[in-house]
């Protein structure tokens, strides 16, 4: 670790004279690479200066040991300087992590109605309405991209588009089974049900290109679509439904007037799921290797629990059972999905020190 960091020390030297060199009016881009270089360099070299500096004090402690009216204050100089040096240790093992090159993307959100009936697409509608605040809180857009309304209210699914700066970092561990314990509005009884969703969180893909889709592979109907609209919306076949043949996905969407929104609204999320199969795909042979508690990709896996009569939400991956549902539902994630985080960055940890 050490050498690596060496290594980047010096690079950021190099930086440093290149953009003293650099004519801005020149090259615009490579001055950009290099400013975005400088900005992620200069926080962990300056972290590695404070670790050498904590070193170098531990060594001029060493050398008043001799001394016995300097002895006690040495001997405290070094404990505080090695624990000083653990911590500094932690957090540079931390910003050398790779990172996820998803982390800035925005995504879309599925939620897909299980078992429950009614009372699970009422639930999908809680927890859109729940990532919906979230993303408000963050100062992220929303926008809608497929839904299929219940006949009570809620969905029995819904795709909606999340815009902003690391939507996917925050919301990646969101993807699997949410189960939901509660007493529906249509219980006369009183007894608790128990019912299920789904949710997927997909990276959007920079362009459908970047996903390779061979056209030969989509089979494309338009249909006319159903729901709200008017008249209008029975007269065209505005609705596009898209399936990849070699995977068997198949995207719908409806929300549009204009049939050729609808197709490129489909082959968005389509290449979004196309990644998506992918990045499971990768991290299932990575989870071969090294057990991940989260992040595994597996939509069928129950990941959290909302219990609604004791207000607990309960996150199976990482233990973590917190007293404020009211404020979950209500877009208060914060606190789960710094948790989540940072199981993922300890697991991620754990394997760098095995492989090391």
């Amino acid at each position: 670790m050490l050498a690596k960091l060496d290594q980047l020390t010096e690079r950021l030297a190099e930086v440093n004279v290149l953009l003293m060199q650099e004519d801005v009016t020149s090259n615009m881009d490579n001055y950009r690479k290099l400013t975005r270089e400088h900005a992620e360099l200069g926080p962990l070299v300056a972290l590695y200066g404070n670790y050498t500096q904590a070193d170098t004090d531990i060594k001029d402690a060493q050398g008043m040991l001799s001394d016995p009216d300097m002895k006690e204050f040495a001997q405290e100089e070094i404990a505080a300087g090695k624990a000083r040096m653990e911590q500094l240790e932690i957090d540079l093992q931390k910003m050398l992590l790779p990172k996820d090159p998803n982390d800035e993307r925005n995504i879309f959100l599925e939620i897909r109605a299980g078992t429950g009936g009614d009372e699970s697409a009422l639930f999908a509608g809680d927890l859109l309405r729940m990532y919906t605040r979230f993303a408000e809180r963050n100062r992220w857009q929303i926008e809608m991209v497929s839904e299929s309304a219940s006949e009570v209210g809620g969905y029995k699914e819904v795709i909606v588009r999340v815009v902003g700066n690391g939507a996917y970092s925050k919301l990646k561990f969101e993807s699997g089974g949410h189960r939901v314990q509660r007493v529906p509005a249509t219980e006369t009884q009183g007894r608790i049900h128990t019912s299920a969703c789904t949710v997927a969180v997909m990276p959007e893909a920079d362009e459908v290109e970047d996903v390779n889709i061979n056209p030969a592979d989509l089979r494309i109907d338009t249909y006319r679509a159903s729901g709200a609209g008017g008249q209008h919306i029975n007269k065209t076949d505005s609705a596009v439904r898209i399936t990849h043949i070699p995977t068997g996905i198949v995207v719908e969407c409806q929300d549009d007037r204009s049939q050729h929104k609808n197709k490129a609204s489909a082959l968005k999320v389509l290449a979004a799921r196309i990644k998506d199969v992918q990045l499971r795909e990768q991290q299932s042979k990575e989870a071969a290797t090294r057990k991940s508690l989260i992040g595994s990709g597996d939509r069928s896996e129950r990941i959290r629990t909302y219990n609604f009569p004791q207000g607990r939400m309960t996150d199976h991956r990482i233990n973590l059972t917190l007293y404020k549902l009211d404020f979950i539902m209500d877009g208060d994630l914060t606190e789960l999905t710094n948790a989540l985080a940072a199981e993922h960055q300890a697991d991620l940890l754990a394997a760098l020190g095995d492989a090391s």
